[in-house]
């Protein structure tokens, strides 16, 4: 049948497409200490970040927190900062435009962030105005935790509750344990260590801590990160030979009791213990940013050599290199199927 004309003075309408929408945690706008206040605001009143009754919390966020923290965080980011801004954001951006690269024009990719900008909201609006009537949605990352992966979900459908015309959506699962996530990092670490000037004595995989109350309610993140931390164990024994591999976790916040080891501590004890060569990686990490750049590369160092260790290398995350592109590109055009050939 011929196609049916719209009427006359009938408005354009862009419809048919598809879309795929990376997503990552969040970065302030700038490195300074107004900015680095409004981004901690967003994301520390997030109930699945912060699981505190708001009566408690809130004068503590705003009383004590937002007032001091922000000087310090911004002092961390600018350390890092970079010509194209925010690490994070500037990764995440190339993640984009190599995923678009590689899926070619048949699919429009676009990123957001959870906390700060681009927003999930405008960025969904802006798929659904260009076409985009089936979506997929990316978190990136590859272990799920309720302040995370959930956090996502739920933004996403506070977004959906404002918009008359929703779009269809997906949502990418967890891949902690997916063979292209293991086989991506065991390529690009193996290559990664073989590229140093010295042998470590110890790769540590450092992950963003939690609470440790969140492994009680049933989070399922600290058994993601052991599990990962396993299977690539288990592909680098080959490769690495003879290379010890131990698991941490980094970021502490409050006075809570965290997830452990932690990183700090461990990287302190292996130093008194006498390991001189360490090289850590954050397999939990989908792009370079402040947790990696300052918090272990600058600040891991520090704590490590006032210990007594030697040498101390910080491997890079799979970014927007070869092997974490092909991954995307493999996980991506899995949950596509049946949506675009």
């Amino acid at each position: 049948m011929p196609p049916v004309n719209a009427p006359a003075g009938h408005p354009e309408v862009a419809a048919g497409k598809v879309g795929v929408l990376l997503v990552n945690l969040g970065t302030p706008d700038a490195a300074t200490p107004d900015a680095v206040r409004r981004y901690l605001a967003e994301f520390l009143s997030d109930p699945r970040v912060i699981e505190i009754p708001p009566v408690v919390w809130k004068p503590i966020l705003h009383g004590v927190i937002l007032r001091t923290r922000p000087a310090k965080s911004a002092h961390a980011y600018a350390q890092v900062w970079t010509s194209e801004g925010s690490p994070l954001a500037a990764i995440t951006a190339a993640q984009a435009r190599g995923l678009q690269a590689l899926l070619g024009g048949g699919v429009r990719v676009d990123w957001a962030m959870r906390y700060g900008n681009p927003s999930i909201p405008a960025r969904l609006q802006a798929m659904k105005d260009a076409g985009c009537e089936r979506i997929l949605v990316a978190p990136l990352y590859p272990q799920y935790s309720g302040a995370t992966t959930a956090s996502v979900m739920d933004k996403l459908g506070d977004t959906l509750g404002t918009m008359r015309w929703q779009p269809a959506l997906r949502t990418l699962p967890p891949y902690h344990d997916d063979p292209s996530y293991i086989s991506a990092l065991e390529d690009d670490l193996a290559a990664q260590v073989d590229a140093l000037d010295f042998v470590p004595d110890l790769l540590l995989l450092s992950y963003h801590g939690m609470p440790q109350r969140t492994l009680e309610l049933g989070d399922p993140y600290h058994c993601h990160c052991r599990k990962t931390s396993r299977l690539l164990t288990e592909r680098l024994a080959a490769r690495l030979s003879g290379l010890r591999v131990e698991t941490s976790f980094q970021s502490r916040f409050g006075r809570a009791k965290w997830l452990e080891p932690s990183t700090e501590t461990t990287l302190e004890n292996e130093a008194r213990a006498g390991t001189k060569r360490i090289a850590i990686a954050a397999p939990g990490f989908s792009a370079d940013c402040v947790e990696t750049l300052e918090e272990l590369a600058i600040r891991g160092r520090e704590v490590f050599e006032a210990a007594g260790g030697e040498r101390l290398a910080v491997l890079a995350c799979l970014n927007d290199r070869v092997p974490g592109m092909a991954m995307l590109e493999t996980l991506v055009r899995r949950e596509l199927g049946g949506w675009w050939a």
